[in-house]
């Protein structure tokens, strides 16, 4: 019995010819790719961020849901400080060879689901970076570029600054209870800065997500050494939001809190339903552990978790008398890489006066919050239906890029992250 084709949804981003439009973005080209990772070694749930000439590695990985080889190759692309492609030359950026291929994989194992996993640590011997900046890993299939498979954004940084702030409250009235301000000094006794205004481009991430990034930021003070950016009028603001929801379907023979129900459908596919999702926009803040929008897959009745874990359909509904006049929800986080499409887009379902939404997701555990969005060119709002409250935890990085005289590419010079609720020492 084959049950792909009980799987496979049109992707809304699929192309035919390889462009870098298409490819300035964490996205996946195909629609039998699934479960892509990428990640820092050391953490399970680390930004795919290194150091330039460090040990530190990044892992790729992802399933193949037909189930047998294909031979995927990789490579890199090197990008400015707004994920354009920079102008550097692939000799000027990377060492010993331009392109591999992804000869580590493996079949899943005891899942009715069948898929190959296949994963790539890098750099390694064959593939090196030598400057510092975003990057995207472009795979691709049979070694043609013009048959795109996935691509995922990546940092390399150097320290030459260093970053000193913190996370609060925001500082005007109206804005007090319900966002978070990011306020920092960038430090560089030892790095010249000769024009910080135009040199510089500081972006600051919530959470490891682009699409609500903060840009386009000029320091307040300018000292020897130091560039202040404390702004008073909400320019490094963030909506805290609230805490994530979550499901945890890593056993089907155990319900966790908020499943309801684990069942097999008539061709024996695994499904997970979900308890009815409650609207928090106007309930009291309500501290949970989360980890902010991310997800890890296990199977806890097995030892090889990545190629024993399975895939199920997943359940979401929300209950709502009426339908949306305009605009619609969408379960988001790291699960559909921070974009709404039609895949994780509700509907709604007369009979049942409510949103449902089914996703096929491999075995683990997941973060995600509901949010709205007016039209495809509208921010999403993830207050809409998760409320706003500052007290929420937050993960944020600082990056700071630096095109500083005789260099024609955006140098990542150095990094910080910061928790809303954790302090330094």
């Amino acid at each position: 019995m084959c049950f792909i084709s009980l799987v496979f949804q049109t992707n809304a981003l699929a192309f035919n010819k390889y462009s870098i439009d298409f490819l300035n973005e964490d996205a996946v080209y195909v629609d039998n790719i699934k479960t892509v990772q990428l990640r820092e070694t050391s953490y399970e749930l680390a930004a795919p961020i290194i150091e330039l000439g460090s040990e530190q590695q990044l892992l790729l990985s992802f399933d193949d849901l037909f189930g047998s080889f294909t031979n995927y190759n990789y490579t890199f692309i090197h990008c400015d400080a707004q994920w354009n492609k920079s102008d550097l030359m692939q000799n000027e950026y990377m060492s010993v060879f331009f392109e591999d291929n992804i000869s580590n994989y493996s079949y899943s194992l005891n899942t009715i689901q069948k898929y190959t996993h296949y994963q790539v640590t890098f750099p390694n011997t064959n593939m090196k970076v030598t400057k510092s900046g975003n990057y995207i890993l472009f795979v691709y299939e049979n070694g043609d570029k013009e048959k795109p498979v996935l691509s995922k954004r990546f940092m390399v940084y150097q320290n030459l600054i260093s970053i000193s702030g913190l996370v609060q409250q925001a500082a005007k009235s109206d804005e007090y209870m319900n966002k978070q301000e990011i306020d920092f000094v960038i430090h560089h006794p030892t790095h010249k800065i000769i024009n910080p205004f135009t040199d510089l481009k500081v972006v600051i991430t919530q959470n490891n997500r682009w699409d609500n990034a903060i840009r386009n930021l000029n320091p307040i003070f300018v000292q020897p050494n130091e560039l202040n950016y404390n702004y008073d009028d909400g320019s490094t603001c963030f909506n805290s939001g609230n805490e994530f929801r979550n499901f945890d379907n890593k056993s089907f023979k155990f319900l966790t809190p908020f499943v309801m129900h684990h069942y097999k459908d008539s061709n024996n596919i695994y499904h997970s339903e979900l308890m009815p999702e409650q609207v928090k926009t106007f309930k009291r803040y309500m501290q949970v552990d989360d980890i902010n929008g991310e997800f890890f897959i296990r199977n806890t009745e097995m030892d090889r978790n990545e190629n024993e874990a399975d895939y199920a359909w997943i359940h979401f509904f929300i209950p709502y008398k009426e339908p949306l006049g305009e605009g619609n929800f969408y379960a988001n986080g790291k699960l559909c890489d921070w974009k709404n499409s039609e895949l994780n887009q509700f509907k709604y379902n007369y009979s049942k006066k409510g949103y449902e939404l089914e996703l096929y997701l491999k075995q683990g555990y997941y973060n995600y919050q509901l949010v709205y969005q007016k039209n495809k060119n509208s921010i999403m709002d993830e207050t809409f239906l998760e409320g706003n409250h500052w007290e929420t935890e937050n993960d944020y990085t600082i990056f700071v890029y630096h095109r500083s005289i005789g260099f024609y590419y955006d140098q990542l010079i150095g990094i910080k992250k910061f928790n809303s609720v954790r302090r330094e020492k």
